[in-house]
């Protein structure tokens, strides 16, 4: 048996750790704004309201381009697995966000597409978003929130 060395906490306490806490925060708080968005049709309201609706769930209205995509390519840039973003796109169809289309370009494959509601549930998440990004700023200040987004960006490129 090897001994093993003391925890000093650094589990909890480097990058990593405070992004994913930092990214679980921001969404929840854009869902909470999308549940009280006027424009939000009711029942989409309702969902994100009781919880129904998850961060996972944004990752469609994230990375959904406005001219749909296939399901593989959404998952792709989701950075999920297909089948997982198949059973996202299955919930969010069945709510009415979404709906499979033919590929003009291809009559074997599918398009994953925003419906009108889909279209305004994206226009909340846009309006929720730069209202957190708001509340962001406010709370640690403009200077430390335009190195956080220079620092953010420059490491995910």
């Amino acid at each position: 048996m090897t001994d093993s060395p003391p925890d000093s906490g650094w589990r909890q306490a480097h990058f990593g750790h405070w992004l994913a806490l930092a990214l679980q925060r921001f969404d929840a708080r854009v869902l909470q704004l999308m549940a009280s968005n006027d424009r939000v049709p009711l029942a989409l309201s309702n969902l994100a309201a009781r919880g129904s609706l998850t961060a996972s769930h944004i990752h469609i209205t994230r990375h959904l381009a406005l001219q749909g995509s296939r399901l593989t390519d959404l998952a792709q840039r989701a950075g999920v697995s297909k089948q997982a973003m198949g059973k996202l796109v299955d919930q969010c169809e069945a709510w009415g966000l979404v709906q499979r289309q033919s590929d003009v370009l291809d009559a074997r494959a599918r398009r994953v597409v925003f419906t009108a509601d889909g279209l305004a549930w994206l226009l909340a998440f846009e309006e929720a978003v730069a209202q957190t990004e708001a509340e962001l700023r406010a709370a640690v200040g403009a200077e430390v929130a335009a190195v956080i987004a220079i620092g953010l960006e420059a490491y995910a490129a």
